[in-house]
Order: structure tokens, then sequence, then C-alpha cells
């Protein structure tokens, strides 16, 4: 993914930054992650809560995967965060991009009773792009791709929101590790680099914190 976000053709990445500022998804501050770093911003696609959101959200993963020209069968969208984000991506799919895709999701736990197992959906076949928020330990989308292999169908692709650019457990970036080990690209909407270029080209508060992202990068980036 290139760096900035000024060329006119990328303006779903403006539209996001700018729509996960609005919602507050991406904030800054001082937050400790899973991981025990103590990062100066934190993603958290979840703050999504209104439909008008979660639309202009949909266009934007909409836009990513068709500029990557991965050509799914299928989505699958890891529970939980993973649910809401696969429903709106397929319905933007066809919205704005006139491609009928089914999608499917998982449940934290098996389902004993009705229809039964793990899977709520279509039966998984074909290409499928998994779609989630971020990648941290890839935790998600590793059990995504079990059930996904376990059903004789194909990995295709990955595709989040953002990559924070950040070292997994060795000196690979946690989003490298998980392409690496399952052998397929993973897409992002915007990347950290491109954030810290709309907030340096911003003329608001957020440029205090431009300073302490570039030193947490340094230390943790990948």
């Amino acid at each position: 993914m290139e760096s900035g976000v000024s060329d006119a053709t990328q303006s779903y990445r403006q539209d996001f930054i700018e729509l996960a500022l609005e919602c507050e998804v991406l904030q800054f501050g001082e937050f400790e992650l899973k991981s025990g770093r103590v990062s100066p911003y934190f993603f958290n696609a979840g703050k999504i809560s209104s439909g008008a959101a979660l639309a202009r959200l949909g266009r934007c993963y909409a836009a990513a995967l068709s500029k990557a020209k991965l050509s799914p069968d299928m989505l699958f969208g890891p529970a939980y965060k993973g649910i809401p984000l696969v429903s709106v991506l397929s319905s933007s799919l066809f919205v704005d991009h006139e491609k009928n895709v089914p999608f499917v999701y998982n449940r934290k736990e098996k389902k004993d009773h009705g229809e039964g197992g793990q899977i709520v959906g279509p039966s998984l076949s074909g290409k499928v792009v998994i779609v989630d928020d971020v990648i941290t330990a890839g935790t998600a989308i590793k059990e995504a791709s079990k059930m996904i292999t376990q059903a004789s169908a194909e990995i295709s692709g990955i595709l989040i929101a953002l990559d924070r650019q950040e070292k997994g457990g060795g000196d690979l970036s946690a989003v490298e590790e998980v392409s690496k080990e399952l052998g397929v690209p993973v897409i992002s909407i915007v990347n950290l680099d491109q954030i810290l270029t709309f907030v340096k080209n911003s003329s608001s508060e957020l440029e205090a914190f431009v300073e302490k992202i570039e030193a947490y990068r340094e230390k943790y980036g990948a």
C-alpha cells in the first residue's frame, strides 16, 4: 500500500481516517495493549455504532477490496468484530460495485441444537477472504483459516482496516507473520504511515501526538 492519502483515487483512505477520528475508533493518548506495550494510539472498530458510520465503513472496505483486485467467492467474518464488518462489506460490494458476494461468520462456541455447528451462513466453498479490523497476535484470523481449510475452501486473502506496521513475535510485523504463515496477501484500508501523513498535514491538535507515535514506531515498528 502506497504512503500518503492525498491522491484523489485513494479518497476512501482519507474518508476512513476522518471517520475513525469522528467516531473515536482511532484515539490518541496512552493505551496498554494485550502485548503489554504502551501505545500512543488505539484503534477499535467496535466504536462504530450508527447506521451512517457503518455505511461509510462498508464503502471503505469495499473500495480497498476492489483496489486489491481480489475476487472472492465468499467472505468470512471472525466473531465478534468481524461479523458486522463482513456484513456491511458484502452489502457495500453489491450496492457500490455490483458484486453479490455471500458471507459467513463463526460462533465462539459450537451450537448443539437447531442447525448446529460453528459456522453461520452458507457452506464454505471456493476462494474466501477473511475480514477483520486489525491483526495483533492474529489468533482470530488463524482460527478462521482452520475453519475455512477444514471445509475444503481456499483462503485467497485477508482484509483489515488498519495495519499497525508493528513487530509481532520477531522482526516481521504481525501482519507479515500472518501473511507468511497462511501464504496469502493481507490488504489494509490504511496503514500507520498513512495515518501519520494525515496527522502531519492536519492543522489540529493531533499534531501533538506525531512525535510520540514516531518514537513508538522507532521502538516497535517492523
